[in-house]
This record gives C-alpha cells, structure tokens and sequence, in this order.
C-alpha cells in the first residue's frame, strides 16, 4: 500500500486525579517512573477487571495517602507517542476527576511528593507542556475531549485537538 498508512494506538486507559480545596489544586511531583520531575496529578494504569472509579480510589491512596469520596470526570484525553515503542505503554486514554471530598491528608510517598498551588497560579514550567493547553479549563468546570500527539522527547506536541464534551 503506497503513502500513509493511518497507525492503530493501543490506548493504556489510566485515572488523573486533581483534589481542589478553596481555590487551590493539588499536584504530585512525580519522583520515578514516566513522567519524573514534572509536576502532575495523581494517577495510573487501569488494572485488567477494574473500573475507573476503582483505579481511582487505588491510586491515590497508594501515591498520596487519601481516599476520594465526592469526585467527577471532567475529560477524557488520549495521549500518543507514535515515536516510542509500543510496548512501552506510553499510549493513554487519560480519564481526568476533580476530588472535592476525600479522607485523609495528602502525604509524600516513594512515587509523589504533594503540594497545593493557587488555581490561578499553576507552576506550567515544571508540567507537561499539553497542561496550559487544557488543565485550566477543565478547573474552570469545562468538561473536555481531546487528543494529544507528542514527539519522542516528551516535550514537542507534534499535534493536538480539544472539543467541549456533550
């Protein structure tokens, strides 16, 4: 078959949580694995026979000590990587909540070392760089759909697309 042929992406479907209190948000800086020395919310892989809202509650009690109570899904963004190796997972349908309620207080572990931010005032520099593209809108109550296309470096989005979610 001559020219471009349309790449199939197998999507590893993980959580991204984000607890908001009074005008602020928490992030994790992330201490190993992918995505290391970026600021980010707290999250990972589905497990093989778990529900989102299982994979939720799982991983942020192990990355940051909390349980969530009260939380909503604000948007669902898949995230490619056509220049890494598949087996590397690093194909995601990120399936992004806002916590509202939770018990327990955040806490540092051997993955995430938590700290609240201003809303308003979000520490870009040291996220992903596709964060200032939608991360705000979503903590303004947007609820988003979107694709992201990002270079083997991490750092180039080669392409992307956002849409309100009906």
């Amino acid at each position: 078959m001559k020219g471009k042929e349309k790449i199939i992406h197998r999507l590893q479907e993980t959580t991204l949580c984000y607890l908001i209190k009074e005008n602020k948000v928490l992030l994790a800086m992330k201490k190993r694995g992918f995505g290391v020395g970026r600021y980010n919310g707290i999250g990972g892989k589905v497990k093989e026979k778990e529900s989102l809202e299982e994979a939720l509650v799982r991983e942020t009690s192990e990355e940051i000590g909390v349980k969530p109570i009260s939380f909503k899904r604000v948007a669902v963004l898949d995230f490619l990587f056509p220049e890494v190796p598949g087996d590397k997972d690093w194909n995601q349908r990120v399936n992004v909540f806002l916590i509202k309620e939770w018990e327990g207080e955040p806490e540092e572990t051997k993955e995430m070392k938590p700290a609240w931010f201003p809303i308003d005032d979000l520490p870009l520099d040291k996220m992903w760089v596709d964060d200032k593209i939608w991360l705000a809108r979503v903590l303004a109550g947007e609820t988003l759909e979107g694709e992201f296309t990002f270079a083997a470096d991490q750092k180039t989005i080669l392409k992307h697309s956002i849409k309100k979610a009906i």
